[in-house]
């Protein structure tokens, strides 16, 4: 499994799968919610992002309670998805570059406020 996945799952103090699950569900939302080439992008250029969400039957619908309750749902609780969310941003950065990661954010405005 790609070292995002370890981080992530260290920084959240979760399983490496969870963490994958969790990241593939966050993806999987901004690719619905945002037409903006920047998420296809940070997906793309972020090792393992395109992997876990191809291999995930993650669904981006349902807007942003919808997203809480799937993290929720594997058992995450509001410190553990936010740790997930910080290390996958940092993660994409070092990887798609900061502007491209800014950019695909701000284009999802329900997720902005969390990250």
């Amino acid at each position: 499994m790609p070292e995002i996945f370890t981080r992530i799952a260290d920084a959240a103090d979760i399983s490496q799968e969870t963490a994958r699950q969790a990241v593939s569900h966050i993806l999987a939302f901004m690719q619905t919610e945002s037409d903006d080439p920047a998420v296809g992008k940070m997906i793309a250029d972020t090792p393992g992002a395109a992997e876990a969400l191809a291999a995930s039957d993650a669904d981006g619908s349902g807007g942003i309670m919808a997203l809480g309750a799937k993290l929720m749902g594997l058992g995450l609780d509001m410190g553990q998805i936010r740790a997930v969310a910080e290390e996958l941003v940092t993660a994409a950065k070092a990887s798609a570059g900061e502007e491209t990661v800014d950019q695909a954010i701000a284009s999802v405005p329900a997720l902005a406020q969390f990250v």
